[in-house]
């Protein structure tokens, strides 16, 4: 399920990361790597901010969609 849909407070890993490649390169740069652990700390609008690799990241609702947890 994409991230977008993750409960807040809940640590999940991080299946997937799709698009482009481009894309991918910038979530991996962030912290978002496969088996990675990710939690969602809040949501506006479908914005999150998320715990990735002890460090607070804001995604947009697109980029959080590419997320695959």
């Amino acid at each position: 399920m994409p991230l977008t849909f993750a409960t807040p407070g809940e640590e999940n890993v991080v299946k997937q990361i799709t698009g482009k490649d481009e894309t991918r390169r910038f979530l991996a740069n962030l912290g978002f790597v496969e088996g990675g652990k990710v939690t969602v700390i809040s949501e506006v609008a479908g914005n999150l901010i998320v715990n990735v690799k002890e460090t607070r990241v804001a995604l947009s609702k697109s980029m959080a969609n590419r997320v695959i947890v």
